[in-house]
């Protein structure tokens, strides 16, 4: 019997872009249909169970936004990926997305390549349940709740709240594949300190794309965060080509780190909703 293909909706309104999706995706090997009007988007999701889909912001009768409200308060279609296609370059559109519960955000006019890549991106989190993180393989979603979980089980624990500052507009300027390759070596050198530092018991993963948990000891923490922070104060400027290190993008758009500590005695952790607020905060 052969395998069940993976399915894709289109929401798109535009029907030469939408054609042009159609055919690309389906020689890639999926299943693809398109829906033209968001009122229909839900209706359609119950009865043909898409495995992601691919979200115009801008539509004539209901926007991506309070489709994606729809989706997400669904039981049958909470948890299916949403990449959005969007005009518009304004950062707080792609909060709104990111917030309703998007997973991914590629802006018009996009490399189809890009798009293909991301779509694999979701679909492999998505197969994974959100255990490890495609770009960088380190556990995400359900397995570094675990571990926070484990935490607060314990009387005492440290940890190391990581985050790279302004990938989103490195990506924008430079594309995929460059942000990619330092989220990838932005790892390696966490890697790295902790093999210098820290101790085979550390446990470092994602809280979001770009921001990260390192749990380790309290004698280590301080260490380790200095030794990432000069790392990557050396070495962030090298990610840009030579004629952009001193000149573009400007300094405060430019990719930086912080970082901070939290530890067991900082607040009153009775679950774990309230740990992540905490980790919230520190990490503004």
């Amino acid at each position: 019997m052969s395998e069940a293909k993976l399915k894709i909706f289109i929401v798109e309104d535009d029907l030469e872009l939408g054609e042009m999706l159609i055919a690309y995706f389906r020689v890639q090997g999926y299943e693809v249909l398109i829906v033209k009007w968001g009122e229909k988007v839900v209706n359609a999701c119950q009865t043909s169970h898409p495995d992601l889909i691919i979200l115009d912001i801008c539509h004539p009768d209901v926007d991506g936004y309070e489709m994606t409200r729809r989706l997400r308060a669904g039981r049958h279609t909470a948890n299916i990926p949403i990449i959005y296609l969007a005009e518009k370059r304004d950062r707080s559109d792609r909060l709104q997305g990111l917030e309703l519960g998007a997973n991914d955000f590629i802006t018009k006019p996009f490399h189809v390549q890009e798009l293909r890549l991301r779509v694999r991106n979701a679909l492999r989190r998505a197969g994974q349940d959100s255990l490890t993180n495609p770009i960088t393989g380190l556990p995400d979603g359900k397995m570094v709740d675990a571990q926070l979980n484990v935490c607060l089980q314990k009387p005492e624990w440290t940890m190391l709240i990581l985050s790279l500052v302004n990938l989103d507009e490195f990506r924008e300027m430079y594309g995929f594949v460059a942000s990619d390759d330092v989220l990838r070596a932005v790892i390696s050198i966490f890697h790295n300190a902790i093999r210098e530092i820290g101790s085979a018991e550390d446990f470092l993963g994602h809280l979001d794309s770009a921001d990260f948990v390192l749990i380790t000891g309290q004698e280590k923490a301080a260490s380790l965060q200095e030794r990432i922070r000069t790392r990557l104060e050396q070495s962030l400027d090298y990610f840009y080509p030579i004629k952009d290190r001193e000149q573009s993008p400007s300094r405060s758009k430019r990719l930086a780190f912080k970082a901070g500590i939290l530890h067991s005695s900082d607040d009153l952790f009775t679950s774990l909703d309230i740990l992540k607020s905490s980790i919230l905060r520190l990490k503004q």
